[in-house]
């Protein structure tokens, strides 16, 4: 199944290995950045997301925006092929892993720099965001690591005195995990550069929850792993207030341990909050 819907063109995950059939001049030259956006049942929130990231913005930094997705019933696909350069649908029977989506996305980019971004996480500030980037991207790999994690931090709109605390502390964790080269980010917002993604296979398919980490600590072991403190990526703390800190955090550190030792995770499926 193929389609072309506008300028946007969706292909099922037989036709992603076969790349797009946009080409490198419709899209002003190779892009610089490909923005890997994984989602499933996400019609509330898709189109303001994808909003975000305009032509003019994706023209200005030269990069392309690609949604896969999961298998959505819903009108998550239509509103996407309205805005996305490319969207990948997921077509098999089985329910898709977050870590299979973005790795669906990353077979179809044509950059050499992966941008992998949640559909409910977003920049502080896109042009910073996608300044940073840029310019990181031009740097050398050695000196300027293989890979990049954010500061994230929760909606100023939702974010309370209890929430600060958490995330100086979480982020804090992240930049130390990183300069003892363990490897890790968030996977709100992962960077990577694509040739050493492609050296790793990517996420691990199967891993439910902890592939941020996963990734990121096999990422660490042959590059280094660049924290950057000024490029602040904001997320809904709609989890923690579900849930609460305690309870989040435990199924997070059993599930890192979890992959660490043993290559999968404990949690089975890693419930949307929404």
């Amino acid at each position: 199944m193929h389609y072309i819907v506008d300028k946007t063109e969706l292909v099922t995950e037989d036709r992603a290995k076969a790349k797009s059939n946009i080409s490198n001049n419709q899209m002003g030259g190779k892009p610089c950045l490909s923005l890997i956006m994984p989602v499933y049942q996400e019609e509330k929130i898709i189109e303001n997301q994808l909003k975000r990231f305009p032509k003019s913005i994706r023209e200005k930094y030269n990069f392309e925006l690609i949604v896969s997705d999961g298998g959505s019933s819903d009108k998550t696909v239509e509103i996407a092929s309205k805005y996305a350069d490319i969207v990948v649908v997921h077509d098999k029977p089985y329910r898709q892993t977050i870590s299979e989506g973005r790795n669906r996305g990353a077979e179809v980019a044509n950059a050499d720099v992966l941008v992998f971004l949640n559909a409910d996480s977003y920049p502080e500030n896109i042009d910073d965001f996608f300044l940073f980037i840029s310019n990181w991207a031009k740097g050398s790999s050695v000196s300027d690591g293989i890979a990049v994690a954010c500061y994230v931090t929760a909606f100023p709109e939702e974010i309370v005195f209890k929430d600060k605390l958490f995330y100086s502390f979480h982020n804090f964790y992240v930049r130390v995990l990183n300069f003892i080269g363990l490897g890790m980010g968030r996977g709100e917002c992962q960077i990577v550069r694509s040739d050493f993604f492609k050296s790793v296979n990517g996420y691990r398919n199967e891993i439910v929850a902890g592939e941020d980490f996963d990734l990121y600590s096999r990422l660490a072991k042959i590059g280094k792993i660049k924290y950057a403190a000024e490029l602040r990526v904001l997320e809904s703390p709609r989890r923690f207030r579900k849930y609460g800190y305690v309870k989040t955090v435990w199924y997070w550190t059993l599930n890192s341990l979890s992959v660490m030792l043993f290559g999968k995770s404990v949690s089975k499926e890693w419930e949307a909050v929404r």
